[in-house]
């Protein structure tokens, strides 16, 4: 083997999540698993770090990227619209939803920024055989809500109804959907519970927001629920999740969001296109919510 390879395989290359807070963070968790399942660790390492707004520039600034073998980066809130400013290029799907992210390095020095959100909410709903359909919920009005419509955008036939408060979120959901070829109809949250009649339905909201929901279910059961996506992991189930799948209604929550996610930043990342490590993650995510109960 020539000495250039065998360098080549020793060098670290480096990736890690930056937000705030960040402690909580289950990526390093992910994409340490993936290293690990194909036995790219210890040569890939993932970190985590806390960044906010104002520091993300000189955090950027300050990187050594090829000295210290950076291939990329995670960002959670706040930092997914403030970054897109800082990139030589944002993918169409980011710009569309204004939100990066996934930002990589080039060897060429270029920072290109992506969003892995709206085809990992595709992709985790594809393996839950949730494929097409013809009328589509959202439940409430933030960033995930964003990538959710971009989602539906690809799988919904007919109209997404946006439960939200206030007319200003209702507006920016119409406007979003516009620009996404989605037929969006905003309608008040106090109407809430008509979405169960939705073939799927996309919970974006705190921990507790859909908890009158779930009281709701319980009182009053339904035949023929269709497909619940709550992107909430910790605390899980919550106590909607845990109604909708008690009355049989397929239940996805975020850490099939954020697995399938991870999986295409590892992938861009590591530059193993076909890499296969949904099973590795979910199992390395199952283990740290659990432990962390």
């Amino acid at each position: 083997m020539p000495v250039t390879d065998r360098q080549d395989q020793l060098r670290v290359r480096r990736a890690a999540v930056l937000g705030s807070p960040i402690a909580h963070s289950l990526s390093p968790v992910l994409h340490r698993a993936g290293y690990e399942a194909l036995g790219l660790a210890p040569q890939w390492q993932y970190d985590r770090f806390e960044v906010d707004e104002v520091g993300l520039p000189d955090f950027l600034g300050k990187l050594d990227v090829a000295g210290e073998g950076w291939a990329g980066l995670s960002l959670t809130m706040p930092l997914k619209r403030v970054v897109i400013r800082l990139l030589d290029e944002v993918s169409a799907g980011a710009l569309a939803v204004d939100a990066v992210n996934t930002v990589v390095f080039h060897p060429d020095g270029r920072r290109t920024g992506d969003n892995t959100d709206v085809p990992g909410l595709v992709a985790a709903l594809r393996e839950r055989g949730v494929t097409r359909v013809r009328s589509a919920a959202v439940l409430g009005a933030g960033a995930t809500a964003s990538s959710a419509l971009a989602a539906l955008a690809q799988l919904c036939d007919g109209p997404v109804l946006a439960f939200v408060r206030g007319p200003e979120r209702a507006a920016q959901m119409r406007a979003l959907g516009e620009r996404l070829g989605v037929d969006v109809v905003p309608q008040e949250w106090d109407r809430a519970a008509e979405a169960f009649d939705a073939e799927l339905v996309v919970s974006t909201t705190p921990v507790g927001a859909t908890d009158f929901l779930a009281d709701a279910l319980s009182a009053a059961p339904r035949e023929g629920l269709g497909a619940l996506f709550d992107v909430l992991y910790h605390p899980w189930p919550t106590s909607l999740a845990a109604a909708w799948q008690q009355q049989g209604g397929v239940v996805l929550g975020g850490l099939d969001l954020l697995v399938h996610q991870a999986v295409l930043q590892f992938r861009m990342f590591t530059g193993l296109a076909d890499a296969d490590v949904v099973g590795a993650m979910r199992t390395a995510g199952e283990a740290a919510l659990a432990a962390a109960h």
